[in-house]
C-alpha cells in the first residue's frame, strides 16, 4: 500500500499491547499462584501440546546432536564465533578507576547473578536467538543462565535450539513458552526458579508480559513484533528491497515493513515486485511504501519512527550513519541484508521495536551488567570539598549529613 509520510509518522504500534494487558495479567497471576500446574495447563491450552517435560533432560541434548545435520551445527559454531568476537570487542570496559591525588573514584561492572532467556517458537524455531541472548550473557559472566522456549508438537524442544543452547553453555533449558514462561522466570514455580533479568524477543503477548513483570524483575526492552524500515533511492536494487520486505513480514502477522523511496515510479515498482514474489495467502497488510521529497526527509521520518531494523540503500548511505539518532540496528548498502545480522555477522538481533529504539538499545554484554561506583577520600580530599558538602546538607535540612562530615573535619 502506498501511503503518505503523515501516515507513517502517526502509525500506532503499541495499542495492541495495551488491549491485551488484562488478559496477560491474568495468566501471570495464575502462574504465580499455581506454579508448575499452571505451566502444564497453559501450555496445553495455548500451544496445543502436553509437554513431555518442563526441564529438558541431558539425554535430549545428546539425541539432538545425533539428529541434526553436521553442516547446520557447523553453521551455528561459525555464527557463535562471529557473535562472540563482536560482543567481546565491543563490551564495556571494566573497573574504571580515576585517581585525583586525594580522592579515588571508580566504577566497577558486575554481572547480574541470573538471567532468563526467552527463545521464541510457535511459527518457527529460533536457535539463533539462543546465541544472540546467551553469548553476551556468558561474556558478561552471568552465573546462572536459564532458557525458556515453547515445545514443538511432540511436546519437546526443537533439536537445533537445544544444540544452540548447548553450544552457548546455557545451564537450564525449559520447554515452556509464551506469557507463562515470562511469569515463571519472574516469580518462580516448583521447577523454574526466578531470575534477576529477562531477555529476549517475542510476540505481542510475550512483550506485554515483560512490560508487566518489570516492576519485580529487570527486562532488556520491549522486543516484538518485528519491523523494518528501508530508505532507498533510484540506485537501490528493487529485488533486494522486495526480498527484505518479505523476510521481515514472514516473522509474524503483526510484523511491519515500510519502504521510504524517492519517486512514485520506484514505489510502484517495489509494490509490484513484492506482490509478484508471493501468493495471496501471504499477509501483506502491514507492508507500506511512501514517497519522500529526498533522503533528508526519509532520515527525519526514520528517526521519529525509530525502527527495529533500518536498511539504508541509497547513494552515500555510509556517510549518513551519523544522522541516524534512533534505530535498533542499521544495515548499510545493497549487500547488508537484515538476515546477516539476524544470524551470523556478529551484531545482535534482539532489538527494541514499536518506537522503543528512542529509549532502548539492542542486547549486548552491557545488558547483563550493572555498575557499582566507589570512592576513597583521603583527609585532604574531604577537607577540599567538606565545606561545600556541609552547606548543601544544611540547605536541605539534613543535619546529620552535615554532622557526618563535620566530625571528620574536626579530626583532620
Amino acid at each position: 500500500m502506498i501511503v503518505n509520510s503523515e501516515f507513517i509518522l502517526k502509525m500506532e504500534r503499541r495499542k495492541s499491547l495495551e488491549d491485551i494487558f488484562p488478559e496477560v495479567n491474568k495468566i501471570i497471576e495464575k502462574v504465580s499462584n499455581e506454579g508448575d500446574r499452571a505451566l502444564f495447563e497453559l501450555t496445553e491450552k495455548f500451544d496445543g501440546v502436553k509437554p513431555a517435560y518442563l526441564k529438558v533432560p541431558n539425554e535430549e541434548i545428546d539425541r539432538a546432536y545425533e539428529a541434526v545435520d553436521d553442516l547446520l551445527i557447523d553453521a551455528l559454531e561459525i555464527a557463535k564465533e562471529n557473535i562472540s568476537r563482536f560482543h567481546y570487542i565491543t563490551s564495556v570496559d571494566r573497573d574504571i578507576k580515576v585517581d585525583f591525588d586525594d580522592m579515588i573514584l571508580g566504577k566497577k561492572y558486575v554481572p547480574v547473578e541470573s538471567a532468563g532467556l526467552y527463545i521464541p517458537g510457535g511459527r518457527a524455531s529460533y536457535p539463533s536467538t539462543a546465541l544472540m541472548a546467551g553469548l553476551p550473557a556468558k561474556i558478561a559472566g552471568v552465573e546462572r543462565i536459564v532458557a525458556c522456549t515453547p515445545p514443538n508438537k511432540e511436546g519437546k524442544v526443537n533439536e537445533l535450539t537445544l544444540i544452540a543452547c548447548d553450544i552457548v553453555g546455557i545451564d537450564e533449558i525449559y520447554a515452556v513458552g509464551g506469557v507463562q514462561a515470562i511469569a515463571a522466570l519472574a516469580y518462580s514455580t516448583e521447577t523454574i526458579k526466578k531470575v534477576d533479568k529477562i531477555v529476549g524477543p517475542g510476540n505481542a503477548y510475550v512483550t506485554a508480559a515483560k512490560i508487566l513483570v518489570q516492576k519485580d524483575v529487570a527486562i532488556d526492552m520491549p522486543a516484538g513484533p518485528s519491523e523494518i524500515l528501508i530508505i532507498a533511492d533510484e540506485t537501490a536494487n528493487i529485488r533486494y528491497i522486495a526480498a527484505d520486505v518479505l523476510a521481515q513480514l514472514e516473522h509474524d502477522p503483526m510484523a511491519i515493513a515500510i519502504v521510504l523511496c524517492t519517486s512514485q515510479d520506484m514505489a510502484e515498482k517495489i509494490e509490484k515486485e513484492v506482490k509478484s514474489l508471493v501468493d495471496d495467502s501471504f499477509n501483506l497488510n502491514n507492508f507500506y511504501t511512501c514517497v519522500v521529497r529526498d533522503i533528508e526527509e526519509a532520515i527525519e521520518i526514520s528517526n521519529h519512527f525509530a525502527p527495529e531494523h533500518l536498511s539504508m540503500m541509497f547513494k552515500g548511505a555510509e556517510d549518513a550513519i551519523d544522522e541516524i539518532k534512533s534505530a535498533g540496528s542499521v544495515f548499510i548498502g545493497d549487500f547488508s541484508p537484515v538476515a546477516a545480522g539476524d544470524y551470523a555477522s556478529g551484531t545482535n538481533h534482539i532489538l527494541p521495536t514499536s518506537g522503543f529504539a528512542r529509549m532502548f538499545s539492542g542486547v549486548s554484554v552491557e545488558t547483563f551488567l550493572k555498575h557499582i561506583t566507589y570512592q576513597k577520600l583521603e583527609p585532604e580530599g574531604l577537607k577540599r570539598i567538606g565545606n561545600e558538602i556541609m552547606r548543601i546538607a544544611q540547605s536541605e535540612g539534613l543535619i546529620y549529613h552535615k554532622k557526618s562530615v563535620e566530625e571528620r573535619l574536626n579530626e583532620c
